[in-house]
């Protein structure tokens, strides 16, 4: 494997459409374990698209020579601390993008970090004695998975956005 840094950048995102790949075949399937095989998917889908992200900082914090600026999360970089240290247009924009919730970074980043949330039990009144045993319920919405769709949205935007990026980090 090459030693420059972009290598890793460009590993992650292929691998993260291997995932997706992956993903569509699990759904695509009979097995009578589907529903493990595309959650595994999504997981390692999400786990690359992050590691391609943090590869692209990686990138940005070489080129600019952001010796004291080592990330090893991609949360802790795209802080305005962060770039009010070592200003550039490249980390700039990550920021912003970061910090704006509905943007497909932001998204990927909140998918990313609710994957290490226990699963949370619904919260169930105290049951009293004098009420019916049998009643009705509303069931509440439960948060909707990411489809494979969306995630191969925010593969594109990746990708294009580390292209962006390299054009102008390259050095004539």
């Amino acid at each position: 494997m090459a030693k420059e840094i972009y290598t890793r950048t460009n590993q992650k995102i292929f691998f993260a459409g291997i995932a997706l790949d992956n993903w569509r075949k699990a759904e695509a399937s009979s097995a009578f374990n589907v529903q493990a095989l595309a959650q595994a998917e999504r997981e390692a889908a999400l786990f690359h698209l992050y590691g391609g992200l943090l590869g692209l900082c990686h990138e940005i914090a070489g080129y600019y020579r952001m010796n004291d600026v080592t990330p090893s999360r991609v949360e802790s970089f795209v802080q305005q601390a962060v770039l009010d240290g070592s200003p550039s247009p490249e980390l700039a924009e990550l920021v912003e993008l970061a910090q704006q919730r509905e943007t497909w970074l932001a998204e990927l980043l909140a998918a990313y970090a609710a994957l290490f949330q226990p699963p949370r039990e619904e919260h169930r009144a105290k049951v009293d004695p004098s009420l019916p045993l049998i009643t009705a319920i509303s069931v509440g919405e439960e948060p909707a998975e990411l489809s494979i769709d969306e995630v191969d949205v925010w593969r594109q935007q990746l990708k294009t956005l580390v292209l962006r990026f390299r054009e102008g980090l390259s050095e004539c």
